[in-house]
């Protein structure tokens, strides 16, 4: 083979990597592809940029059947050594739209989740279903 066909053949063969890489990484799946109808509608955390960051949501869900609770929660963001806090429930019925970052995050009485997903600091991950 004759120099300029190797250069070529290694050009066409960066090109296609760099294809392959560039569709794999814009094509990631995200919160929106999962199946179940989540809906984010209210989020906090505190201002804690030096230790632990605690996050936590309130989201709604349409098809509790099709619904990947953790999948969703594994979505979300984390810090090391923080804490991440979603709590789902039944769309149609009463959701927090506003959070506290302290307990109680939301008056439990008035609002009744259904599962709640938490992250610890360790990135330990519990799933509980509340009712159904």
């Amino acid at each position: 083979m004759t120099m300029n066909k190797k250069w070529i053949f290694l050009s066409m063969g960066c090109i296609l990597l760099l294809f392959f890489m560039l569709k794999d990484s814009l094509s990631q799946p995200d919160v929106e592809s999962l199946e179940g109808g989540f809906k984010e509608i209210a989020f906090a955390r505190n201002e804690q940029n030096t230790g632990p960051v605690t996050r936590i949501y309130s989201v709604s869900v349409a098809d509790t059947g099709k619904a990947n609770f953790e999948l969703y929660g594994n979505y979300m963001p984390h810090t090391k050594y923080g804490t991440t806090i979603v709590y789902f429930f039944l769309q149609g019925e009463r959701v927090p739209g506003t959070l506290n970052v302290e307990k109680p995050y939301f008056d439990d009485k008035t609002f009744h989740p259904i599962v709640r997903y938490e992250k610890d600091a360790m990135g330990g991950v519990k799933v509980t279903h509340l009712k159904m």
